[in-house]
């Protein structure tokens, strides 16, 4: 998720808040994870150093003032240029999973043990992203059928490497 890309994005809707983007952030793209105040703060900074927010006025506040941010026609067009660039299909050929296992075979220790932990772990994630689809919003239900993809595609990984550990131990071990 790019951060900076996706508060010039809010920006982009309306002119808004550091605290209205930290909330409309969370609330659509933060969910688990929200974003620290410190780091929507800083990213505006640096939005503004690069010329791609100007801050459109300044209002005294409880705390300290409350900037109002607008995007610059160098952020739109950035945002612009972002959202019709497709992301990469194959972004990670080596992931985490795939290193586990042959550092696993490496190190000849058992790696259908790992596999069979990773495969109880991605069977009670599913079971808690499927209670969010049946009990969610409907963003909350696309987000939980985006993650339940991925791990219905990891799990036949594991089903295949598994069927595979001993002819992938001769390929990683002399």
């Amino acid at each position: 998720m790019s951060v900076p890309l996706t508060l010039l994005g809010l920006l982009e809707r309306e002119p808004s808040h550091g605290y209205d983007l930290k909330r409309d952030y969370d609330a659509f793209f933060g969910r688990g994870k929200p974003l620290p105040f410190g780091q929507v703060y800083s990213t505006l900074s640096r939005l503004g150093r690069d010329g791609k927010v100007v801050i459109s006025d300044v209002a005294p506040g409880s705390g300290p003032d409350r900037k109002r941010y607008i995007i610059t026609d160098l952020g739109a067009t950035e945002v612009e240029q972002w959202l019709t660039q497709p992301v990469d299909p194959e972004p990670h050929l080596q992931t985490v999973l795939f290193a586990k296992v042959v550092l696993a075979l490496m190190l000849d220790r058992p790696a259908d043990e790992y596999l069979d932990t990773q495969r109880s772990a991605h069977l009670h994630r599913m079971r808690e992203l499927t209670e969010i689809k049946r009990d969610g919003s409907l963003v909350d239900a696309l987000l939980a059928d985006h993650g339940l993809y991925h791990l219905e595609a990891d799990l036949r990984w594991i089903e295949m490497t598994g069927a595979r550990l001993d002819a992938l131990r001769k390929a990683v071990r002399p």
